[in-house]
């Protein structure tokens, strides 16, 4: 690591020896900042929140074999633009997917049967996912999805964090990304569910 900032360099160094307080105070430092940067070039909120907790378990789990050539701030930013070109081309596939379903759908002959046995299937399928989730975290996700409620309404009406509601909300959508990776196309095609 450069040793540009000894501060820093000593963080590292506790963070290599396994220091919850270093990754803490890393973790304090940097995590808004990291926030900011995804939401500004990924948008979903979600995602941006995803993405930067993907950084700080990258970071924990790597800590012992790191070996950084810039600042933790250096490698903490570009860690995140790789993480943002990442999610950039998953988007990209997916959306090739679902215009590849949207083409192969118009072009079908009877779309009424077909449609409705879809679409309630579709609909069961999302259900079934959300009743899977812990009570909380589904409470959350149908006051978020169906109610259409934002985060700090949510917060203020459970009478907990905001951050709480982003955590619950982040594991819901990832619960639902695994269960529902089927229907992915035809939730896109349909609209039903906002990732």
């Amino acid at each position: 690591m450069v040793d540009d900032n000894p501060l820093e360099a000593e963080l590292m160094r506790r963070l290599q020896c396994g220091e919850e307080s270093a990754f803490e105070s890393i973790y304090n430092q940097y995590w808004d900042r990291l926030y900011m940067y995804a939401y500004r070039r990924v948008i979903p909120t979600d995602i941006a929140f995803e993405l930067t907790q993907e950084i700080f378990i990258s970071l924990w789990e790597r800590r012992e074999d790191l070996q950084l050539h810039t600042s933790l701030s250096g490698y903490l930013f570009h860690a995140m633009r790789n993480q943002i070109f990442k999610y950039i081309r998953h988007s990209q596939v997916r959306s090739q997917y679902a215009e590849s379903f949207k083409q192969y759908y118009s072009t079908s002959k009877d779309h009424g049967t077909e449609d409705t046995l879809m679409l309630n299937d579709l609909e069961e399928a999302i259900e079934r996912s959300v009743q899977g989730l812990p009570a909380r975290c589904q409470e959350i996700f149908r006051m978020s999805r169906q109610q259409h409620l934002t985060i700090t309404e949510i917060a203020e009406h459970l009478e907990i964090s905001k951050r709480t509601v982003e955590n619950q909300l982040h594991k819901a959508l990832k619960h639902l990304r695994m269960e529902l990776g089927d229907f992915m196309a035809a939730i896109v095609f349909y609209g039903l569910l906002v990732f």
